[in-house]
């Protein structure tokens, strides 16, 4: 594949390397290499690796860079270090995804939504259902709030605009946003379109680890009822 790299600053203390736009998994699978390039031969300063579907943003620390490196411009020397990324790592990530199996509840108290979409997508509750499980979906990015995963993409007939208000959301919901689907790690105002709830946890602050995916993960969902859902949460 053939890519178009453009990098530009964020601020004083960021740049971004961006190659391209819209969901594609191998633009995806590019940046993830950087990301794990860059992970794997830091300089100094550099503070954080932030993946979106295309792109990848170096934080870092001005001074550092320009005390240890001393470069003319840093943000030049930054954006260097990202097209060194982009032509050293390989086409695809080096680590491959975890597979994540996920429970969701679709029964009406947990969808909100479920109901308006079957009305306008004329399918049956149960065919949305069967529609969204049966699909093998990949992590692109981590945003929003701590531990979103943006996942795609969604069976044509479940694509569906984000409502043109947020509305409150449980933590757990998972919802459709265009050719997306994601699932809220807390209570917030959120704009997709809500078809079920996850007894799982999407984040803990308390542990090494608090964002449960990542990008590059793989998760396949399954329908779980009620009693289920109450058993697998009492236990989180």
């Amino acid at each position: 594949m053939t890519y178009k790299l453009t990098t530009y600053t964020l601020g004083d203390s960021a740049v971004t390397a961006d190659l391209g736009s819209g969901i594609s998994e191998q633009l995806n699978e590019k940046v993830i290499a950087m990301q794990q390039w860059l992970a794997a031969h830091p300089f100094e300063g550099m503070k954080e690796l932030v993946l979106a579907y295309a792109s990848l943003t170096v934080y870092y620390d001005l001074f550092i860079v320009k005390k240890i490196y001393q470069p003319p411009v840093v943000h030049k020397w930054v954006e260097e270090k990202l097209r060194e990324s982009f032509e050293k790592s390989p086409e695809s990530m080096d680590k491959r995804g975890e597979l994540h199996h996920i429970p969701v509840c679709y029964e009406t108290e947990y969808a909100s939504d479920l109901e308006s979409m079957s009305n306008l997508k004329h399918l049956s509750t149960d065919e949305i259902i069967e529609l969204h499980t049966s699909k093998l979906y990949r992590v692109y990015m981590i945003g929003f709030l701590p531990g979103f995963p943006y996942m795609g993409e969604v069976d044509p007939q479940l694509i569906q605009a984000r409502k043109l208000k947020p509305s409150p959301v449980k933590a757990g919901s998972v919802g459709i946003a265009g050719a997306q689907t994601g699932i809220y790690p807390f209570n917030s105002p959120g704009g997709w379109n809500i078809i079920g709830r996850t007894p799982f946890n999407l984040f803990n602050a308390e542990i090494a680890q608090p964002v449960w995916l990542k990008a590059g993960d793989q998760v396949k969902f399954y329908a779980i009822g009620k009693e289920e859902f109450d058993s697998i949460k009492s236990k989180m």
